[in-house]
């Protein structure tokens, strides 16, 4: 409530407070007294920004009046709310005692007693003192209301990396999802129809498959933007379910449309990831053995040696010439991706007969599949 009362104001009612104080404790004061309870109370006006000057003009209004003076009060609390030196208050409250109870008035000396005037400096002293704690007790509220501000800042701010990083590696995923399932099909459709349309002598038929194809193409080009799209601001390291198994090679195997061999068998403990990287991987090569190498054949072997197993796909060279389709360029990049995350490797490249050879190896062990630590 009181943070919303704007400074001027705060600062003009105690001026008016200490006056009104001032003016009802000195009795028949003299103009000396005056002259310092005026500028002391003015100078409550500039206590923010001069906060121990206006202490040090404060002070002499506890020289003209017996009860204890509000304006150096206000100045000590002011110097407390924005000081951290601890011993320079202290130093300051003592002063600020020392002045409230010295027997005598600017206006002509008087005597009290000694045990009259240890009373008062006690009963000052503790007074100041009280000023100085609720000073104190002000600005430690303060800080701990920016320092939780900022905490919570903070962690608003890794709040919202986490979920930057969150969505940035299930867009990477996506994207290597998105090609390896939905660019395989239609990239098989693609060639399917491309095939009617040069072995049919129907021209509706060869119209047809030409609509097919044009539209296969044409969606093929757009998923390759997307995939670009996706991986320019995605990460690595996020897995997406259901996920195929190695239980799925032979359907795939059946559905690749080309004659491929499938030999060799893998334990049946392997992780999920692992799995799942070899089925990719699998899925890949024939793929790209449809759409660069018409009429060949392919093989596919799954090995173990040691304590790693793998993958081997391998086609033969084409027997015809292939059509023009488009490729997104990152169908290796995902396999390599994949093969990194399980602490393995994928080579790749060409055979002396003019085929091409696809190969993955992953270590079987019971941690495969968990990220490896980035390097700094």
């Amino acid at each position: 409530m009181w943070a919303r009362i704007p400074a001027p104001v705060v600062d003009g009612a105690l001026v008016l407070a200490a006056a009104v104080d001032t003016s009802l404790n000195l009795t028949d004061p003299a103009p000396p007294d005056l002259a310092v309870a005026a500028l002391g109370c003015a100078a409550l006006a500039l206590r923010r920004r001069f906060p121990f000057p206006v202490l040090l003009l404060t002070l002499p209004i506890a020289f003209t009046q017996d009860d204890i003076a509000l304006a150096p009060l206000i100045a000590l609390f002011t110097l407390a709310e924005r000081s951290r030196n601890r011993r320079f208050l202290a130093l300051c409250a003592l002063g600020a005692a020392l002045a409230a109870s010295i027997p005598w008035s600017l206006g002509g000396p008087f005597e009290v007693s000694r045990t009259l005037t240890l009373v008062a400096f006690v009963y000052s002293l503790a007074t100041a003192a009280a000023a100085v704690l609720f000073g104190q007790l002000v600005q430690t509220r303060r800080d701990l209301e920016r320092q939780m501000a900022e905490t919570e800042e903070a962690r608003e701010h890794e709040r919202v990396l986490h979920s930057q990083a969150v969505l940035a590696r299930e867009r990477a995923q996506l994207a290597r999802e998105m090609h390896d399932v939905v660019s395989h099909q239609v990239s098989l459709i693609a060639v399917r129809a491309g095939a009617l349309q040069v072995s049919t002598g129907d021209d509706d038929a060869r119209d047809a498959a030409r609509t097919i194809r044009s539209l296969s193409v044409t969606t093929l080009d757009e998923l390759r933007t997307m995939v670009r799209l996706l991986r320019a601001s995605g990460g690595r390291d996020t897995e997406l379910t259901p996920q195929p198994t190695l239980a799925d090679l032979h359907r795939l195997v059946d559905a690749s449309g080309i004659d491929t061999r499938l030999s060799g068998e893998l334990p049946a403990a392997l992780t999920a990831p692992a799995q799942r990287a070899l089925y990719r991987t699998v899925q890949e090569a024939l793929t790209n053995a449809r759409k660069h190498a018409p009429g060949a054949t392919a093989a596919v072997d799954l090995w173990q040696d040691g304590t790693e197993v793998g993958v081997t796909v391998t086609n033969s060279a084409p027997t015809r010439p292939s059509l023009p389709l488009p490729g997104s360029q990152q169908g290796l990049i995902g396999l390599r991706e994949r093969a990194e995350l399980l602490h393995g490797t994928l080579e790749s490249g060409p055979t002396p007969d003019g085929g091409y050879r696809v190969s993955l190896r992953v270590p079987l062990t019971t941690d495969a599949g968990r990220p490896r630590p980035r390097s700094s």
